[in-house]
């Protein structure tokens, strides 16, 4: 049976693994240089899909993102939507690992005080431990409330990325969190690799690829901070796909689909 979400994000290059509509890592250059492949879905941050890297903390795309949660420009504030969309990753994590919260503190309430996360809406969540990646899971389209998405995003990144162990309660105290809201991915018309490299915009798309066999990657936009340059970004979402760096196309035969994100960062 298939699920929708799954570990992808990194900081470098990622790729998607899914076993439904979610997607595990989906930014991680250093992520690279793994060789998992993901069906498509959901993906974790780190696994663009993958290995540690630093997390950015100041990327917020500007405007709202269509689609989502964050579209309606009357329910809340750009730092309201931070605290909050942060302390409901944090309350879902805690409430996981057994912490008493008091019932004010935990996510139903939070969810139940804040209606905006009852509307659609796709999320990643990033956990990072001294600077170095913990965990990463989220979705590219949405398909159930921003906040669900955000709460079980927030458990499966802190016990479900295959790439680790799972957090333990004694590790709670070091971990950063970053959640990324994502706008709904739209299709570039775009025939080769050469065209794709010219239309792309650096720290401002995230990109998704998908081959013929089904095969499929994405980087969210906060890979551009450590890949700036739009052939170098390429290659590593290629690589992430296990299609290989190097590989050009000039009929189409990759379909190559864009997303913003609104990032909500710790640090």
């Amino acid at each position: 049976m298939n699920t929708p979400d799954e570990p992808v994000v990194g900081y470098a290059s990622f790729a998607i693994w899914q076993s439904g509509n979610g997607v595990d890592c989906v930014d991680c250059v250093s992520c690279a240089n793994d060789e998992t492949t993901q069906d498509a879905g959901v993906a974790q941050d780190g696994d663009a899909v993958g290995n540690p890297m630093s997390i950015p903390t100041n990327h917020v795309a500007s405007g709202k993102l269509p689609g989502t949660a964050e579209s309606n420009a009357d329910t809340a504030a750009p730092q309201t939507r931070r605290n909050v969309l942060l302390g409901l990753a944090r309350a879902s994590i805690r409430r996981h690992l057994g912490f008493d919260d008091a019932p004010e503190n935990r996510p139903n309430a939070i969810i139940a005080r804040n209606p905006w996360l009852s509307e659609p809406g796709a999320s990643f969540v990033t956990l990072t431990e001294n600077g170095r990646l913990r965990g990463c899971v989220g979705t590219l389209e949405a398909y159930r409330s921003l906040g669900g998405d955000v709460a079980d995003h927030a458990v499966d990144a802190a016990a479900h990325d295959p790439r680790f162990f799972p957090v333990t309660a004694e590790e709670y105290p070091f971990l950063d969190v970053e959640v990324s809201v994502l706008g709904r991915p739209s299709a570039m018309p775009v025939r080769s690799r050469e065209e794709l490299e010219q239309t792309l915009r650096p720290g401002k798309d995230g990109l998704i690829l998908t081959d013929r066999h089904g095969r499929r990657a994405t980087f969210l936009p906060q890979v551009w901070e450590q890949l700036p340059v739009p052939h170098d970004f390429v290659s590593h979402l290629l690589v992430k796909a296990g299609i290989g760096a190097d590989y050009d196309w000039a009929n189409g035969e990759i379909e190559c689909e864009r997303y913003e994100v609104s990032a909500y960062a710790e640090r």
